[in-house]
């Protein structure tokens, strides 16, 4: 069971899937109506919702300010090695938004999905940097 849930605004839920589950290892939990969907991979469960609609996430404030993609804050998926997963990825065309970077405690990049939100991909160089803790 998931133990951290993250939403994100995404134009097309459909390409957002296909991104998230075909690159990632993400499963589909549920998709019920073509704006929403909710995937999950390991303890992190991730919500798709487009834009707009009556109800839901994707919903307009009060203010008039409507919710889109992109921005800077993001999740970090954890790679046991992130050059081949970024040889990959080159591969199937995924946009990048930078080359990998290495950091204080491992090797991060930040690819977008096709909404354009960032997702880190992580690979610890230091035991205290892992999820597990190993």
């Amino acid at each position: 069971m998931a133990t951290v849930r993250v939403r994100y605004i995404v134009d097309d839920v459909d390409a957002a899937m296909e991104f998230y589950c075909g690159e990632l290892g993400f499963t589909e939990d549920m998709h019920p109506a073509p704006t929403f969907a909710m995937l999950s991979r390991g303890d992190l469960q991730l919500v798709l919702s487009a834009p707009g609609g009556a109800g839901g996430g994707g919903q307009g404030m009060p203010d008039g300010r409507r919710p889109e993609p992109g921005g800077w804050n993001r999740f970090v998926v954890e790679v046991p090695d992130l050059e081949d997963i970024v040889a990959a990825l080159r591969r199937h065309k995924v946009r990048f938004r930078n080359d990998i970077v290495t950091g204080v405690g491992g090797r991060q990049v930040l690819v977008e999905d096709p909404a354009g939100n960032p997702v880190e991909l992580f690979e610890p160089t230091i035991p205290e940097a892992r999820l597990t803790g190993d």
